[in-house]
């Protein structure tokens, strides 16, 4: 096909930080209180966690990304995103179906985290398999100064 755009996945490298950084303030998935520097990246790279990157190979351009860490009882599932530009072309499932593949190589259940208004993605997940977990509320301090006593 003529001007067929062609993707691929690959893992993180340094030099993309400044394109998965924008992607996710595009994206809302990166807020100033989450700590998503290039250096927590780069931290949890070596403690075995994975930051995937899709690439359009035509401009190599990173237009997603899919950030697993690892606790050595599961995966965890982060910064699922594609760039806005790119999206409701059915990118997220070649870069989904390498995440997961990630998982089953490692035997390590995955779990991710969904904002409840977000019902497409909530959909999309439960179709390539995930399952709620139960009726669980996320809670979390970001500001250590806060831990009370």
């Amino acid at each position: 096909m003529e001007n067929e755009v062609t993707y691929t996945v690959r893992d993180y490298w340094a030099a993309d930080y400044p394109h998965v950084a924008d992607i996710w303030e595009r994206t809302g998935i990166s807020t100033p209180g989450r700590g998503d520097s290039a250096e927590v990246i780069e931290n949890t790279l070596r403690r075995n966690g994975r930051l995937l990157v899709l690439v359009d190979k035509a401009s190599d351009t990173v237009v997603g990304t899919s950030w697993l860490t690892n606790d050595g009882r599961r995966l965890y599932l982060h910064h699922f995103a594609i760039d806005p530009e790119f999206q409701g072309a059915g990118l997220s499932k070649p870069l989904l179906r390498e995440s997961l593949k990630i998982a089953r190589e490692i035997g390590l259940q995955i779990k991710l985290e969904v904002h409840r208004d977000n019902k497409k993605a909530m959909h999309f997940y439960e179709r390539a398999g995930f399952k709620r977990l139960g009726d669980y509320d996320v809670f979390i301090i970001r500001d250590l100064s806060e831990i009370k006593e």
